[in-house]
């Protein structure tokens, strides 16, 4: 079976519940990790009984976890992985198998152990793959139970058709590992911005002094990566134009490598014409030395100077196109993050703007992010504005990995893309 690779850097956490198709659970963690998945496993008592912790330790290579109040989670010892952090950290819920049991309790609302527990904490989606007994199946209280879950957004997958333990014949059989992955992975397809092009960039430039030296910064391209792969998964024809990073490409973006912010910026300008959409990431270099030493420069003085020349402001030129694509900046500021963002956003005249503070855990080098997005609100043909008469509005995406916080990000750009392309529609019909 062919698989989308939509599961890479992806936080899958795997619920089992107590059923002998426990046993293809086992296979299921490593079928996961094998499309770059990051699994951790949590069971119910009952699945203890059909498989052991250790075994589903050894595949997912993480604890697994088994008690609601577990006081080493709970008191932020050993990773800290309480069943709130649990909740947080899930991409997305999987639940393989999933019992009349369990599913009758979950529909009720209840949360007297870790999994239902979690399953109420998460703000991630949740999908069942249910099985059990084929009359267990049919009978009209677990239909109901089916129902309610799916009223309330939560995803049903199977059950399959055939022979089962008990050796009786129908439906309740739990999906094969393939079919699951396959059903994990379309979680991310979302198609918000189906048949568009985005042009990405992420990672440093680096600005030479001498055959060995170069001016540079601390951006690692985690974030500008994490973009474009959720743009992909958007449905968006990517391209990706990055720095020096050490960071292999997501495999469904068209990825083209740069130095120089001069190099990047003529990659960029031949790109752009024909884009929808310009999500800015890159740290670029606002400066570079105006001579670049041929020989690598000797130490024979206590100071050295350099002559630095301010490059070409590539996020300024897009947005400055007379058709400029929908532009997205990125603002990594020390202090001042709120009122630097909003400068930026008017003085550019941008679409949209994402800011992060660095330091404390956040930005550079980290695998977290929190971002503060702005936007134009109001009149949507944003160049015809005065400052003082532009609309800015203003949302939070909370601390989260640079993975799922790229996914929320897509889509604000994707609802605000639109939002402007309707308004701009309306305003040619008008005309």
């Amino acid at each position: 079976m062919m698989l989308m690779n939509n599961l890479t850097n992806k936080r899958i956490l795997l619920g089992v519940t107590g059923g002998i198709a426990a046993y293809k659970s086992a296979e299921l963690v490593r079928r996961l990790r094998d499309q770059g998945a990051e699994v951790r496993v949590v069971m119910t008592q009952g699945a203890c009984e059909f498989i052991t912790p250790l075994t589903m330790q050894a595949l997912s290579g993480r604890e697994v976890h088994t008690e609601l109040l577990d006081h080493v989670a709970e008191s932020g010892q050993g990773g800290g992985m309480g069943h709130i952090e649990l909740a947080r950290w899930s991409d997305v819920v999987l639940i393989a198998p999933g019992s009349a049991n369990f599913i009758a309790r979950l529909a009720h609302g209840l949360a007297d152990d870790l999994l239902s527990t979690l399953c109420l904490a998460t703000t991630a989606p949740v999908v069942i793959a249910p099985a059990m007994n084929q009359q267990m199946w049919i009978n009209i209280a677990t239909q109901e139970n089916i129902a309610t879950l799916v009223q309330r957004e939560i995803k049903i997958v199977g059950p399959a058709e055939g022979s089962q333990a008990c050796g009786e014949i129908g439906p309740g059989r739990m999906l094969e590992p393939e079919q699951l992955i396959l059903e994990a992975s379309q979680i991310f397809s979302t198609g918000l911005l189906a048949d568009l092009k985005i042009v990405v960039t992420a990672g440093p430039t680096r600005e030479a002094i001498d055959p060995v030296r170069y001016i540079t910064n601390h951006s690692s391209g985690r974030m500008g990566y994490a973009v474009a792969r959720a743009a992909a998964e958007a449905g968006a024809n990517v391209t990706l134009i990055s720095g020096p990073v050490n960071i292999e490409p997501p495999h469904q973006v068209h990825h083209i490598s740069v130095d120089t912010a001069e190099q990047m910026r003529d990659v960029v300008m031949s790109d752009i014409i024909e884009s929808d959409i310009f999500v800015a990431v890159a740290a670029v270099a606002d400066y570079r030395c105006v001579d670049v030493a041929e020989q690598k420069i000797k130490k024979k003085s206590e100071d050295l100077s350099l002559l630095l020349r301010k490059n070409p402001d590539i996020l300024a030129e897009v947005a400055s196109l007379p058709h400029a694509p929908f532009t997205v900046g990125f603002a990594a500021e020390t202090e001042n993050l709120l009122d630097n963002a909003r400068m930026k956003l008017q003085t550019k005249k941008l679409d949209m703007i994402a800011a992060n503070q660095v330091g404390e855990g956040l930005g550079f080098n980290v695998d977290e992010n929190e971002l503060q997005v702005f936007w134009q609100a109001g009149n949507q043909d944003q160049k015809d504005q005065t400052r003082e008469n532009q609309i800015i509005k203003h949302q939070t995406l909370e601390r989260a990995p640079k993975e799922k916080l790229a996914r929320q990000l897509i889509k604000v750009i994707a609802n605000h893309y639109y939002e402007k392309k309707s308004a701009q529609n309306n305003t040619t019909q008008v005309h």
